[in-house]
């Protein structure tokens, strides 16, 4: 299992991830907030400005304050931290 840094130490497995999007279009912030209200929301950012949703196959949503493109270089092993 590859684990990826998604900030502030933390992680989640790589191969569970389904798609990371930027939080600024309407139907994210609906999705954002179902899964808010649905328990399924995971909040990452240690109170900063969320920058990057990480959606799971398990229906998770997962809060980043780290940009998408610097998780997909860490997905693509172009640096960050990872752990395997």
């Amino acid at each position: 299992m590859r684990l990826i840094n998604i900030g502030y130490g933390n992680m989640v497995s790589a191969e569970r991830i389904v798609t990371i999007v930027s939080p600024e279009s309407a139907p994210i912030k609906r999705l954002i907030q179902e899964s808010r209200d649905d328990g399924r929301a995971i909040d990452a950012t240690y109170g900063r400005k969320t920058r990057a949703v990480i959606i799971m196959d398990s229906g998770h949503v997962i809060l980043s304050s780290l940009i998408t493109e610097t998780l997909a270089a860490r997905i693509n092993g172009q640096g960050g931290t990872e752990n395997e």
